[in-house]
Parts: structure tokens; C-alpha cells; sequence
């Protein structure tokens, strides 16, 4: 008996600092989700901050473009495989390409948000660019245009989070024995079958973690490039579920209502964790049995 306490003893320490840092604050989340202020007081209304909330235009916007965004997941897939794959049969100058492609994942956000910010408006850097060669009827409002906006945020997270993908797609197959490839290549496989058959079912345990990151992502860490691009307008085409929380919270004082958002935005990110884990316990039993 005292051996199957004796680890959960040296554990516990860290167990109740963790406790303290994180699982008070979630618990007084949750309980500040359900109250309302009343004559100074926080009153118990139960779901009633949840009911609202899905009758405000503004939040139901921001889940509208939160799920915009997840167009971003497939194509950072897609282009992240295609640059992967290119870097993994060394074409000249892999290594230079390589560190180019990640460097923009490793730039804080402001400093890339600022930088597009500037690029992207009317009288920017892009615009300019087409005027002086001829085409000016291309340049656009990209980041003061409702119709724009969003889209112009999804390629600048593309530009920044994908590099991240293809360090991940090319370390892994790195890993792969050449003699697979070799050996198809003898059966007469050509390039495309290649990849099909060898390439992606290797990168089928990456490409299912870099999707659950990446909709993890879109979902609950785009904060920043919104608030520093656009603040979420023009009239709301840019707001997301993290800028509707921080803005309803500490410009409205509504704490409350932020609250039960977060909730819900925890209760979300929380299901992909661990549907990210099953689909990885899932891949490696099947990589034991096979």
C-alpha cells in the first residue's frame, strides 16, 4: 500500500501548484459564467449568459469568420506537404529554402502584423507596387474593405504558420528509410505515385497533428493578428471569438459574458486536444500491430 502512494507524494507538490495556477482560475471561470452583478453582487442566473450570447450578432459574426478561417487548415496542409516534399529531395539550395521557409514562423506576430498592416493598406506598399508597374486598377482596400479584410488575414496566417507544417512534414521524412522509396521506384513508380503510396501514409501521424494544431489555431490564437491588423473591422468582418472576449470583457466591463465565452472557447480547443490524442493512441496501436 504505502509503494502505490509513495509516487503520488512526491507528485503531489507540483499537483497543487498546478492546481493553483490553473485549476482555480478555470473553476472561477466557470462560476463567474454562470452570475450576474446585482446591487453589487454577483447573482446566480445559471445559463442565462450563454443564452445571450447566441442571440448577440457580434459573437455569431465572429463564430462566422473563426469558421471562415478554417479554410486556412487544408491549404497550410497542402502547400506545407508540396514544400516539404521539394526540401526532402534536396533541390539546390534546400537548406537555404528550408531555414527561409520557418523563419517567418518564428517572427512574434505583432512585428508580422505591423509589417502586413503596412503592406496591405490602401495607400501601402502593394498598392504602390502595382500603380508603378501598370496596374493600378489591381490595388484595393485589402484591410478597409469588408469584402477583403478577412481574406487578406487568412493569407497573412498562412505566410506566418505554415513553415511550421513543413519542418514538422520534413522531419518526418527524414525518417523514412529510402530503401521504400528505392524500391518503388524499381516496381516503375512514378513521382506522383510515389507520394501517394509512400509520402503521405508516412506523414499521416504529422498531417493529423498538424490539422488538429492548426484548427486549434484558428479557433483560439488568431488574437493578435487581429487586433494588430484590424481590431476586428471594418464593422466587425475581421471579429473573432478572442477579440469578442477581450473586448466584452475589459472595454465593456461585462466579465461575465466574456466568461462564458471563454468556456465555451475552452470546451471547444478541449475536444480537439483530446481527439488529437485518441487519433494519436489510435496510430500508434495500428503501428504495433502491423
Amino acid at each position: 500500500m504505502q509503494k502505490k502512494i509513495e509516487p503520488f507524494l512526491y507528485l503531489a507538490p507540483a499537483l497543487l501548484v498546478f492546481i493553483l495556477i490553473f485549476g482555480y482560475p478555470l473553476a472561477r471561470l466557470a462560476v463567474m459564467s454562470l452570475q450576474r452583478p446585482s446591487q453589487g453582487q454577483q447573482t446566480f442566473v445559471g445559463l442565462t449568459n450563454y443564452k445571450s450570447i447566441f442571440s448577440d450578432s457580434v459573437f455569431l459574426t465572429a463564430v462566422k469568420n473563426n469558421a471562415m478561417l478554417l479554410i486556412c487548415v487544408p491549404i497550410m496542409v497542402v502547400i506545407a506537404l508540396i514544400l516539404a516534399v521539394f526540401l526532402f529531395e534536396r533541390i539546390r539550395g534546400w537548406q537555404f529554402y528550408r531555414t527561409t521557409l520557418f523563419l517567418p514562423y518564428l517572427l512574434p506576430i505583432t512585428v508580422v502584423g505591423l509589417v502586413f498592416s503596412y503592406i496591405f493598406q490602401l495607400s501601402g506598399v502593394l498598392n504602390e507596387f502595382l500603380a508603378l508597374i501598370g496596374l493600378e486598377r489591381l490595388g484595393l482596400d485589402w484591410l478597409g474593405s469588408p469584402r477583403y479584410a478577412l481574406y487578406t488575414l487568412m493569407f497573412v496566417v498562412i505566410w506566418k504558420e505554415v513553415g511550421f507544417g513543413v519542418v514538422l512534414f520534413l522531419a518526418r521524412l527524414m525518417s523514412v528509410e529510402e530503401e521504400l522509396f528505392d524500391a518503388a521506384k524499381i516496381d516503375g513508380a512514378n513521382w506522383w505515385q510515389l507520394q501517394w503510396y509512400i509520402t503521405v501514409p508516412q506523414l499521416a501521424t504529422v498531417i493529423e497533428f498538424f490539422t488538429v494544431v492548426s484548427v486549434i489555431t484558428m479557433l483560439s490564437w488568431v488574437f493578435n493578428y487581429v487586433y494588430v491588423m484590424t481590431a476586428g473591422g471594418p464593422g466587425n468582418s475581421t471579429m473573432v471569438t478572442e477579440l469578442y472576449i477581450y473586448l466584452t470583457g475589459f472595454r465593456y466591463n461585462q466579465m461575465n459574458i466574456a466568461s462564458a465565452v471563454a468556456v465555451l472557447l475552452l470546451l471547444v480547443t478541449g475536444v480537439l486536444i483530446f481527439l488529437e490524442l485518441r487519433l494519436r493512441e489510435r496510430s500508434e496501436l495500428m503501428q504495433v500491430v502491423g
